[in-house]
């Protein structure tokens, strides 16, 4: 039974439908070697094992003739190599059938069992052969994995090729919109306001020449904040007193520094830095133009953890001697901006004004829970 299951293997049948009822046929087939022989020995019953021998021969012969004919109508290497197996052993086998059941001689040895060897002399060459078939094809599988998995990598490149330089001039973009935009909300508007100026016809030239020197200061300190390094605060403030002291010693205006070395602020990027460098020349400039002042103090502090809710955190005040002003009726010109500033870099905005001292005073790397309380 288990030849004839190989057999069909062999041959390609063991998808047909039909295939499924001759495996069960031959399940009965090996049940019944067990059942027939007890039933004929142990309950007095001599047909039970001529008929199971007569199954067993109708079944082998009509399939073994069957298979001959069809490994003779295919070209199926292995489909003939077990046909001519098959054949041996049938031959042999009716050999054995005259010898054991006709011939007088009765043999002491059935020839049928040396046959079987060129079965599985056979299957080990069917076996040996489809695995170096397997092998072949899953080498040629890798090689062709391999090729594709290079090629993959190669077009992965050029696709990050081609996003590094989107993501550059990306960038590049970037950066010049915000260098407009600088451009547009500093210098531009200050110059906007010398026009202004000009065109009413009441403005001195005093007042032209302030606004135009603030435009200028302004452009200056939109160069220098390119090359302010992240978190900074300690080249902020020196870039901004290296660009406007002179001007302040120009009106007559005592510009007294109280800055400690205060730590770098993580929170602090490229565009925190701008913010804060626009928040302290727009306090500054205030001063210049409107304040009448004769005594500017620029404080720097670092602030403790019990003070801040965190580390590493600054304090900046800009107090100057002035003659003040209602913060609530100017909130919606520069003030206003000043605190969108603040909020756009997560910092601390408290303004004060009274005749004689007008403090701005911005908190930076301030905790979530300390900006709630």
């Amino acid at each position: 039974c288990n030849m004839v299951l190989f057999c069909v293997e062999v041959a390609g049948w063991g998808e047909k439908r039909v295939a499924h009822w001759f495996r069960l046929w031959l399940m009965a087939l090996t049940c019944c070697s067990v059942a027939l022989p007890l039933l004929a020995a142990g309950w007095s019953q001599p047909l039970a094992l001529p008929i199971w021998h007569g199954l067993l021969a109708l079944t082998f012969l009509g399939f073994g003739a069957l298979f001959l004919w069809r490994a003779k109508r295919e070209s199926s290497r292995a489909h003939r190599l077990v046909a001519v197996a098959l054949l041996i052993n049938l031959l042999v086998g009716l050999w054995d059938l005259y010898t054991f059941r006709i011939h007088p001689s009765f043999p002491d040895n059935s020839m049928l069992r040396f046959s079987s060897l060129f079965f599985g002399a056979s299957l080990a060459y069917i076996v040996v052969n489809r695995f170096q078939l397997a092998s072949v094809q899953a080498r040629n599988l890798l090689a062709s994995l391999t090729q594709r998995v290079t090629q993959k990598e190669i077009e992965l490149q050029q696709s990050y090729g081609q996003l590094e330089i989107l993501a550059r001039d990306q960038e590049r973009s970037s950066e010049r919109a915000r260098i407009l935009r600088d451009m547009h909300d500093g210098v531009g508007s200050h110059i906007s306001a010398a026009i202004r100026q000009l065109q009413s016809g009441r403005a001195s030239n005093a007042d032209v020449l302030l606004t135009l020197r603030d435009s200028l200061d302004h452009l200056k300190l939109s160069i220098d904040a390119m090359t302010l390094p992240d978190g900074d605060v300690n080249a902020l403030l020196a870039s901004l007193r290296y660009r406007l002291a002179p001007r302040f010693k120009a009106i007559d205006i005592e510009l007294v520094w109280d800055v400690d070395l205060l730590p770098v602020l993580d929170g602090l990027d490229a565009g925190a830095m701008r913010h804060l460098q626009y928040m302290l020349f727009e306090a500054l400039s205030n001063v210049l133009q409107h304040a009448q002042a004769t005594v500017l103090r620029i404080e720097a502090h670092g602030m403790s953890a019990c003070d801040s809710g965190g580390a590493d955190s600054v304090c900046l005040r800009v107090v100057d001697n002035g003659c003040g002003f209602e913060p609530c009726s100017v909130l919606g010109k520069g003030l206003a901006a000043l605190q969108a500033r603040a909020n756009a870099i997560g910092a601390s905005l408290r303004i004060s004004s009274q005749p004689g001292q007008t403090v701005i005073e911005i908190k930076l790397g301030l905790s979530a829970a300390y900006l709630a309380a």
